[in-house]
């Protein structure tokens, strides 16, 4: 079966740019949402990119913080679920 028939929901194609936030060390990892839907979306990441189960996606055109479970892997792609939203934390400058 093919990726998008496992889908409930339609992911709108989309180009932005965004940031993986990590918390604890205040560091981030850069990256770009390719498709997006209310419930989550799928990012291409840096190949060599280490990026935890669960993280905060900063999108400065959306002006949010998504907070995200990774749902799936491959390559330089993860798919993410979001679980809820959160202002910039203080310590982003973007």
């Amino acid at each position: 079966m093919a990726d998008n028939e496992l889908r409930n929901k339609h992911r709108q194609r989309v180009l932005k740019g965004a940031t993986i936030l990590l918390g604890l060390t205040n560091s981030e990892v850069k990256c770009t949402v390719r498709n997006m839907h209310a419930g989550g979306a799928e990012l291409k990441i840096p190949i060599d990119a280490r990026v935890p189960d669960d993280f905060l996606l900063y999108v400065p055109i959306d002006g949010i913080g998504y907070k995200s479970i990774v749902r799936w892997r491959r390559d330089d792609r993860i798919g993410v679920e979001f679980t809820g939203t959160e202002p910039k934390p203080h310590w982003h400058y973007g």
